[in-house]
């Protein structure tokens, strides 16, 4: 009998991190959910559809390096192998020119959408390197490669993930371990929704969608894929 993939899902309670999470879970796998608030954790389990295995969760602050590494090191101890990190982490803050945005906001965006993601990679990739295996899926963004007026500090942000996962990429080549991007443009959550009620929702993007991207490419048949940096928006 096969046993169940197990996937670590940094930020998994969010409203794109939730629909990977129900991916994962409708796909079989052993799924933990890293979380920053109890509550959070809780209400993704009233919302899941029940899987074959239990999804866990651990609390992390995903900016704290030692308490990452203390994270993974008992996942790695209690099941032995990590085989895909999908990080759903991030942030956004914008909507003003880039010489009213302070340093504060920098640091924000920096610590959300780059720092999270390198001390995740610290504490992932030796141990999948060991295994000769695994499965890496960043979430970017658009805004990374082509930003807009007032998202500099952003759009930096993700621009640099972009550079960090291409970077890992070239590193990793022929140890058995991928690394890829998803770049979805804006995402169809309650959230958006509220902060942009006069846009076209039908230009937006499920979350649901991008999550089958993202397991697909921590699938076997996702194999052959690499260092992609993946645009998925539909044909918007």
């Amino acid at each position: 009998m096969n046993r169940p993939a197990i996937v670590l899902v940094a930020g998994g309670t969010g409203a794109l991190g939730s629909a990977v999470t129900q991916a994962f879970v409708d796909a079989g796998a052993g799924v933990i959910v890293s979380y920053r608030q109890r509550r959070s954790f809780d209400e993704l389990l009233k919302q899941l559809r029940p899987g074959a295995v239990a999804v866990q969760g651990i609390e992390l602050d995903a900016g704290d390096e030692a308490a990452v590494r203390q994270a993974v090191d008992a996942c790695l101890q209690r099941h032995g192998r990590i085989d895909a990190l999908v990080n759903a982490i991030g942030g956004y803050a914008g909507g003003a020119p880039l010489w009213e945005q302070d340093g504060a906001v920098l640091e924000q965006m920096i610590g959300m959408n780059l720092r999270a993601m390198h001390a995740l990679l610290r504490a992932v990739v030796p141990a999948m390197r060991t295994q000769g295996a695994g499965a890496i899926v960043n979430v970017a963004a658009m805004s990374g490669l082509g930003p807009a007026a007032g998202s500099g500090l952003y759009a930096a942000s993700k621009a640099a993930v972009l550079s960090l996962m291409a970077t890992l990429a070239d590193e990793l080549r022929g140890s058995g371990v991928r690394a890829n991007s998803v770049l979805p443009g804006t995402i169809d959550t309650p959230a958006n929704r509220s902060a942009m009620p006069q846009a076209d929702f039908s230009t937006w993007t499920a979350p649901q969608d991008i999550a089958r991207v993202i397991a697909f490419l921590c699938s076997d048949e996702a194999r052959a894929i690499h260092g992609a940096a993946l645009p998925v928006r539909g044909g918007h």
